[in-house]
């Protein structure tokens, strides 16, 4: 599976590995079956219930038709990049500068999902993420965002801090006040976290760095994570 590089505004430097169009493909059919459900039970409602008056069919049909027009925006927007169907196959929408997608990103990629997916039945769609190489289909293009895997590319141990470079250059310096039993929970909770996709555990234990440390970042919380804890790695092989 090939990677993504995400050069972040603090000039952090993370990867990621992308969605492969398989996996795209199969998390799109997920979605799909969901939304064909939804308008079944709608059919089969008017059907029994056979509504009369113009004006209830048009409620029932606004009611129908609502969730499955913004069934991905709505998504993405509160289920953190994840639709229902990239949930289950753990994919996500991140941007390329290691910040949380903003409600704009997400509104670009939904408009140009009428282009990427509406047109020719997903080929564009499929042709430009396969060919660009980097997870990204026209909406991405313009949003400046990409689909990436959840799944902790680590399996030899959670997240085991990697080796940095003499040249590296710290981000945050507060990681030194963090011990090291600190450091082994923090990343014990992070792998977690993204293993099952639990971003709410992510967003608590971000939280909880910043406290003990006095941060203040706009990375996301995965991305200011992974920084503290390469920071961390590089400070104390430097002290050592």
């Amino acid at each position: 599976m090939s990677t993504i590089r995400v050069q972040t505004t603090q000039n952090v430097s993370l990867e990621y590995e992308v969605a492969s169009v398989g996996e795209r493909i199969l998390a799109a059919i997920i979605d799909n079956l969901i939304l064909i459900a939804w308008v079944l039970t709608w059919v089969l409602l008017f059907t029994t219930l056979k509504p009369r008056g113009n004006t209830t069919l048009v409620v029932l049909g606004v009611l129908a038709a609502l969730p499955y027009v913004f069934y991905h925006l709505v998504c993405e927007v509160f289920f953190n990049g994840q639709s229902l169907g990239k949930k289950a196959r753990h994919i996500k929408v991140i941007r390329l500068d290691g910040t949380q997608p903003s409600l704009g990103d997400y509104l670009l990629r939904w408009v140009l999902r009428i282009v990427d997916t509406g047109i020719m039945s997903g080929l564009i769609a499929v042709i430009v993420v396969a060919s660009n190489g980097r997870g990204q289909r026209l909406g991405d293009l313009a949003a400046g965002t990409a689909v990436v895997s959840t799944r902790p590319r680590q399996r030899v141990g959670p997240l085991a801090p990697a080796a940095t470079n003499e040249d590296y250059v710290v981000v945050f310096p507060q990681a030194a006040q963090l011990a090291d039993h600190d450091v082994a929970t923090i990343r014990q909770l992070v792998f977690k976290g993204l293993e099952h996709n639990n971003y709410l555990l992510l967003n608590e234990v971000a939280n909880k760095v910043k406290d003990l440390t006095g941060i203040h970042t706009e990375l996301s919380d995965e991305a200011f994570l992974r920084t503290i804890l390469r920071d961390h790695a590089h400070l104390a092989a430097m002290q050592g």
